[in-house]
């Protein structure tokens, strides 16, 4: 009997905590950034390699929710970013450390174009 009220107290307890990051997040309005990379000739590595430094920078320092880098053909690559409000989002820089800063410079400089597709703002998340 104690060990199914410690089961049933672990589920609620699970569920009412995931109910609320949702909420949380939710009324913070995630916001949604897309940017398209036009990466130049035999640099695809170079950036590849870059990108993943630099997201893991961004997430630790600038409160990033993560990343996704998709590749459209053999040079352009479509980044998905997540970012838990607008006020975050435009309050990155300030926290990175310079080896980040230097590993951006790479990245760009592996590229022909980096374009700011879409800033976008959440209205309903059914991704699992």
């Amino acid at each position: 009997m104690l060990l199914k009220a410690i089961t049933m107290a672990k589920a609620n307890f699970i569920t009412i905590f995931s109910l609320n990051v949702v909420w949380h997040l939710r009324k913070r309005k995630m916001i949604a950034v897309i940017i398209k990379f036009k990466v130049k000739p035999n640099q695809e590595k170079v950036f590849v390699e870059n990108w993943k430094q630099l997201t893991k920078f961004i997430y630790e320092y600038e409160n990033s929710l993560g990343s996704r880098l998709h590749k459209e053909d053999d040079l352009n690559f479509i980044a998905y970013a997540q970012w838990p409000d607008k006020e975050t989002l435009h309050n990155t820089d300030s926290k990175l450390p310079e080896e980040a800063l230097e590993i951006r410079k790479r990245m760009r400089d592996a590229c022909e174009k980096v374009e700011k597709l879409y800033e976008l703002e959440l209205t309903e998340d059914l991704l699992k």
